[in-house]
C-alpha cells in the first residue's frame, strides 16, 4: 500500500540512502501520524497547574526531547479547549520541537527567526527566553505572516517582532545583529506526507534541487545577520542528503568561520514523530569585532526616533494603566500606527532603532497595548493575553467547563455583580483571555470578533 501512494523516485531514494533500514521507513508512512503540543513557559504557576490537570483529559505522555512537549493521541482535541485559546499551549508535530531545543536561545539575547510562519518555533523560542530580549520573526509571504503574527499574540509574547520580508532585504537591514538565528528552511517537505498528501504529490527530484537552492541563498543572508560567536539553527522536515547534508557542507565550504556544532536526524521509524532533520551551527568570533553597519544614531539616513506623538500616546497610556493594571509596567519603544500603539522591547532601543524598520513590512510592532480613541484608552487583546493573574485591576474568571465560558467565546455577554464596574479581563482557571467592560451588571465582551467560535470549545475530550 506504501509503495502505491508514494512517489516511485522518493522510494527508490529512500532505499540508497537508507539501505536495509528502508523497509521500516517506509512502512512508518501506512502508521497513524503523531501529534504533540507544547506548554507555553511564558504563562504563570497557575496555568502550569492547569496543564497538569488537563493531563488526564488528553493523555498527554512527554516528549524526551522538548522538556515542554508532550504527544497526545486520538479522540484527544486540545485544539478545541479553552487553554488553547488562552495560549496555554502550541499544538506542534514533535520532531519540529528538536529544532529550538537545540538553538537553546537565552534571555536577552537577539533572535532572529527567519522563515517564522505558522509559528511553532518562533513561539518555541520566545517561550525559552522568558520574554527578555529581542526577538524578530519574519515571514515573506503576507498571509502567513498574518497567522504568525495572530499565533504571537495567542500566547502573549511581547518581546517580538513580526517582520515580512525577503531574506536579502533583512541582510541588508540587519548585518551582523543576531545571537542566535532560527532557519527553518522551506524544502520538499518529505515529513509531512502523512499529514499533507498535497506534498505528496508536489515532490519531484527538480523539486528537491529547487528547494536546495532556494535553501542556499537563505543561508548565505542569514550568515550576513549572524554575529561573530553567535550560533545558528538550520532545519528541515525532508529526508535526503541534498537538502541536508550536502546544503551544510557546501555551507562549510564556503565559509571557513563556520563550525558544524551537532546534527542530527529523528526518522519516524526510530522516534516517535514525523522527522526532521536539525543542523547547530557556530560562527567564530572575533578578537575586534568589526563595526557594526547599523547606524544606531536614530538619524541620517535610518530615519527619525519616537515622535511625538507616539510619545504622548505612551503617556495616555501609562496613566490609564497606572489605575487599570497595578501590577503591571509599561516599557518600550512606543510606535503609533494610526489609532494603535505598540511597544517595541526595551531590548530594540538599546540594540537598535526605529530608522531601520522604515519602509519594511511589520505585521506585528512588538506588543499591541491600546486604541487610541478620542482621547479615551481601549486597551488591545493582544495585551490581555500578556498579562500574567494579577496584572489587572478586576477580573472574572471563569471554569473551563462552564457554559457561561462557551457563551463568552461565541461573543455573547455576560452578568456579573453589579460592584464590578470597568475594563476586566476575563480569565478561564486563571489565564487571560480577553477583556470585557462591565457596568450595570452586565459585562460587555470585548473579545476580537475573528477569534469569537460560534460553536463554542468543548472540555470533554
Amino acid at each position: 500500500m506504501t509503495e502505491q501512494r508514494l512517489p516511485a523516485a522518493y522510494i527508490e531514494a529512500i532505499r540508497e540512502l537508507l539501505g536495509p533500514e528502508a523497509e521500516a521507513f517506509l512502512e512508518s508512512y501506512d502508521s497513524p501520524r503523531t501529534q504533540g503540543l507544547r506548554y507555553n513557559l511564558l504563562k504563570s504557576v497557575p496555568g502550569r497547574q492547569a496543564m497538569e490537570q488537563a493531563i488526564p483529559q488528553f493523555a498527554l505522555k512527554p516528549i524526551p526531547w522538548c522538556p515542554s512537549g508532550y504527544y497526545y493521541e486520538e479522540p484527544a482535541r486540545p485544539g478545541r479547549h479553552p487553554y488553547h485559546a488562552a495560549g496555554l499551549y502550541y499544538i506542534q508535530e514533535p520532531s519540529a520541537m528538536s529544532a529550538a531545543e537545540l538553538l537553546a536561545p537565552q534571555p536577552g539575547e537577539t533572535v532572529l527567526d527567519l522563515a517564522a510562519a505558522p509559528g511553532g518555533k518562533t513561539t518555541h523560542i520566545a517561550s525559552l527566553m522568558q520574554g527578555q530580549g529581542l526577538l524578530v520573526s519574519n515571514e515573506i509571504h503576507p498571509e502567513r505572516a498574518k497567522i504568525l503574527a495572530e499565533n504571537v499574540e495567542r500566547l502573549g509574547i511581547a518581546h517580538a517582532l513580526v517582520v515580512s520580508a525577503a531574506p536579502g532585504e533583512l541582510s541588508r537591514r540587519f548585518p551582523e545583529v543576531f545571537d542566535r538565528i532560527m532557519l527553518d528552511a522551506p524544502c520538499s517537505g518529505e515529513g509531512m506526507f502523512r499529514k499533507d498528501p498535497a506534498a505528496m504529490e508536489e515532490w519531484s527530484p527538480a523539486h528537491v534541487e529547487m528547494c536546495a537552492a532556494r535553501q542556499w541563498d537563505i543561508l548565505q543572508d542569514a550568515y550576513l545577520m549572524l554575529k561573530p560567536g553567535g550560533r545558528m539553527v538550520y532545519s528541515t522536515c525532508t529526508f535526503n542528503r541534498q537538502e541536508n547534508e550536502e546544503t551544510i557542507f557546501r555551507f562549510l565550504d564556503a565559509y571557513p568561520d563556520m563550525e558544524l556544532v551537532e546534527q542530527k536526524r529523528l526518522w519516524p521509524h526510530l522516534a516517535k514523530g514525523e522527522g526532521h532533520f536539525v543542523a547547530l551551527l557556530h560562527k567564530a568570533a572575533q578578537e575586534e569585532p568589526a563595526r557594526s553597519r547599523v547606524n544606531r544614531s536614530g538619524k541620517g539616513k535610518n530615519g527619525p526616533g519616537i515622535t511625538a506623538a507616539a510619545r504622548d500616546a505612551l503617556k495616555q497610556f501609562s496613566a490609564w494603566a497606572a489605575a487599570e493594571l497595578p501590577g503591571y509596567q509599561a516599557g518600550g519603544v512606543p510606535v503609533l500606527f494610526g489609532e494603535s500603539l505598540y511597544l517595541l522591547p526595551e531590548a530594540f532601543r538599546d540594540r537598535l532603532q526605529l530608522g531601520l524598520l522604515d519602509g519594511l513590512k511589520v505585521p506585528r510592532a512588538g506588543l499591541h497595548v491600546a486604541h487610541l480613541k478620542k482621547n479615551r484608552i481601549e486597551p488591545a487583546h493582544a495585551l490581555a493575553m500578556a498579562l500574567q493573574p494579577g496584572q489587572a485591576a478586576r477580573s472574572f474568571d471563569l471554569a473551563a467547563d462552564s457554559p457561561e465560558l462557551a457563551a463568552w467565546l461565541r461573543g455573547e455577554s455576560l452578568p456579573v455583580p453589579a460592584e464590578l464596574h470597568g475594563w476586566t479581563i476575563v480569565s478561564v482557571d486563571g489565564l487571560p483571555l480577553g477583556w470585557g467592560k462591565a457596568s450595570s451588571g452586565q459585562l460587555k465582551n470585548h473579545l476580537p470578533k475573528g477569534l469569537r467560535i460560534q460553536k463554542g470549545y468543548v472540555s470533554e475530550m
